[in-house]
């Protein structure tokens, strides 16, 4: 297996760094994260800051792990160690005159990277948050819509709606509606379980745990969201093996909905995503001042209802 250091590099407006491979090597022609080859005995983030160095001219400053991808190719296996840099010293130039463009994540499909950059081009594309709703409340449909909208229009830009107690009809129409608005602030939306009605709507579909147990391919196609909620880590690797755009683990801290779950708390979780090559999002007992924490961890970033609503 070949280890290589990978860079997802940020400019403070969100765009990101992508570089083209030159065409007589492996998987020549197709852009790519910049990064390289991790030598023998070498610390990853050394082999980091050395590669960035050698193809950009920059140095990075306090990466952050986020993915490690292994992948096996007909001729060769890799291991791509993924690293966020937010922060670098210089200016990036293409020292190996290779091609070089800094583009929005919503723009990263269009371009053809190797099979392996799959799951890093989602990573770079979904943000810090992911917001789950609340169960519907008594009253008027339209305060709970409003709320929402509130949320979107305040940057909630991937949403989940779970509305457990609302009827057939009920959820049906508001789930119809949050599209709507999804669609007006650029948010992405995910429905709870309902495979079918994501198929009608267009939108994705978060599954629940028993649902990973009898699903034995995607249930959508890609470019509508697939997530999945995940415990421990068999659920997790039955998340990757469906093809899972990213998953969430918890609980991980204690929660006032499920106070008698077992917490798995943030050293537990650590060790379970480390080599999990989705992204994971941290659920249970947390909000927006987590972040930071969760993603040291190599979390993608906190899920919550209570913290985010």
């Amino acid at each position: 297996m070949i280890h290589v250091a990978v860079g997802v590099i940020r400019k403070p407006d969100g765009r990101v760094l992508i570089t083209r491979r030159a065409q007589d090597s492996h998987q020549g022609g197709r852009w790519e994260f910049p990064g390289g080859k991790v030598e023998p005995d070498e610390e990853v983030v050394t082999a980091l800051a050395r590669e960035l160095d050698e193809e950009l001219g920059i140095r990075p400053l306090d990466p952050r792990p986020l993915l490690r991808i292994p992948w096996r190719y007909p001729d060769k296996t890799v291991l791509l160690d993924t690293w966020e840099v937010r922060r670098f010293q210089g200016h990036p130039e293409p020292r190996e005159q290779q091609p070089l463009r800094w583009i929005m994540p919503r723009d990263l499909p269009r371009y053809r990277f190797p099979e392996a950059n799959g799951p890093i081009v989602t990573a770079a594309m979904l943000p810090e948050t992911y917001l789950i709703t609340p169960d519907m409340p008594a009253g008027p449909e339209s305060a709970f819509l409003q709320r929402l909208a509130e949320r979107m229009a305040e940057g909630a830009c991937l949403v989940q709606l779970r509305l457990p107690s609302a009827s057939a009809v009920r959820w049906r129409r508001l789930a119809g509606r949050a599209r709507d608005l999804a669609a007006r602030y650029g948010a992405r939306l995910l429905v709870n379980g309902d495979i079918d009605l994501a198929r009608q709507l267009g939108c994705g579909v978060h599954l629940r745990a028993t649902q990973l147990e009898t699903l034995t391919d995607r249930p959508l196609p890609v470019g509508q969201l697939v997530a999945a909620s995940c415990h421990d880590a068999r659920e997790l690797r039955r998340a990757s093996a469906l093809g899972a755009d990213f998953a969430v683990l918890g609980p991980v801290r204690p929660t006032a909905s499920h106070p008698d779950s077992d917490i798995l708390g943030e050293r537990a979780f650590a060790e379970l995503i480390a080599d999990v090559p989705v992204p994971v999002y941290a659920l249970g007992g947390l909000g927006r001042e987590d972040v930071p924490e969760f993603r040291a961890l190599r979390a993608q970033g906190v899920a919550a209802i209570r913290g985010l609503w």
